[in-house]
């Protein structure tokens, strides 16, 4: 092979002039050139945006996918260039071991008509499940690896040849001031001690407009953070998105299923609470909030509860119904928006009954003299 010597030699002694510049300002022995409050704040900005950066990626990845032998294996083939596997959603899953069941069990019985219906409703969560993680991975999780494996990687490398700089430039500063003392003493050598003056004052003009230029290149590149920001905020706006989307979806087909299940319900169960103040079935504190209020008795009509001042007026002056108020247990404490609404303590028992008209979220509550809106979420109904 053929080496160049002498520029072998040369960065040898570069490095070992690097080393020992850095070694004494470790040591307070050498003096430093400091870079301006604003470049620092930049550097600042930087480091917070790239560090965040990381753990909101690393948890949006453990959201999507909260397997962590399936992420390792899904980063060895990006690594690798391949295309990742399809993997199957636990709700598929789940819903291909109840259709299995079923067709065992018996898809005639009510049992196997009933795992199929909900079979079938995880299969659509479960495919609403794969389309929110492919879109999230491509709108969010896509433009935060592409700034830490791109643009951080480019400010990483000026910033550390910006510190080789600052160390030349630091050390001709030193060799100067040494030449400078040394010309000083001497009597008998003034010519050779300036030449080696004049030799120092040169290179310290050459570092000096080289750490000027990478200082301006890293600083150009610092201040681009900020068009990051911008950049991860229109990302983080459609991840909302999408993860509103998905949601939405869920929630309908929970509501499809809820009322597949709830119009079987009354075949299966006759004396289940449909309307009727004494159920001769198990308590109802298992079935969801949204279909008790579908199912209570209707009481006295109550218009125009939007008005938070008349609203609570009103709902005074209302009577409950004669037949269909039901006890229900506080699960967490509420606090009330308005004077329509009631607040609430966990674990407290109240009164609770529906009016034509109302949102099924909510119901009408009472405790003691006490009225108002609660939201069906925070209940659990007893009897």
């Amino acid at each position: 092979m053929d080496f160049n010597m002498k520029k072998l030699a040369s960065d040898a002694g570069i490095f070992f002039t690097r080393a020992v510049q850095f070694t004494e300002e470790k040591f307070g022995q050498a003096e430093k050139t400091e870079l301006d409050a604003h470049f620092e704040s930049l550097l600042a900005r930087a480091d917070s945006t790239k560090n965040w950066t990381e753990k909101i990626l690393r948890q949006t990845e453990v959201l999507l996918q909260p397997n962590p032998s399936a992420r390792v294996e899904e980063f060895l083939y990006e690594k690798l260039d391949r295309k990742v596997p399809s993997r199957v959603t636990n709700g598929e899953l789940l819903a291909q071991y109840m259709a299995e069941a079923a067709s065992e069990l018996g898809p005639t019985t009510p049992y196997g008509k009933t795992l199929i219906k909900v079979a079938e409703a995880e299969k659509r969560l479960g495919a609403a499940e794969r389309d929110f993680i492919h879109t999230a991975s491509i709108n969010f999780l896509t433009p935060l690896r592409n700034f830490l494996e791109g643009d951080w990687k480019t400010i990483s490398k000026e910033r550390r040849l910006l510190q080789n700089r600052r160390l030349d430039l630091d050390a001709s500063k030193a060799r100067l001031k040494k030449a400078k003392a040394a010309e000083a003493k001497a009597t008998c050598e003034g010519d050779l001690w300036n030449d080696e003056v004049d030799k120092a004052e040169q290179e310290l003009r050459v570092a000096q407009t080289e750490f000027d230029r990478q200082a301006e290149v890293t600083r150009l590149l610092l201040e681009g953070i900020s068009s990051t920001h911008v950049n991860h905020l229109r990302c983080l706006h459609e991840f909302v998105e999408s993860q509103t989307t998905y949601y939405a979806q869920c929630y309908r087909h929970m509501l499809d299923l809820q009322k597949q299940l709830g119009s079987s319900q009354g075949a299966i169960f006759p004396g289940t609470f449909v309307g009727t103040t004494e159920p001769t079935s198990p308590t109802l504190s298992s079935t969801s909030p949204t279909t008790a209020a579908a199912t209570m008795p209707m009481g006295p009509s109550v218009a125009d509860l939007a008005p938070p001042g008349e609203a609570a007026l009103r709902l005074e002056e209302v009577a409950p119904p004669a037949s269909g108020t039901r006890k229900a247990r506080v699960l967490y404490d509420y606090e009330a928006a308005d004077s329509s609404e009631l607040a609430l303590l966990a674990d407290e028992l109240i009164t609770v009954y529906s009016l034509p008209g109302m949102d099924p979220d909510w119901l009408i509550g009472e405790r003691g003299n006490k009225k108002g809106k609660v939201p069906v979420t925070y209940l659990e109904l007893l009897s």
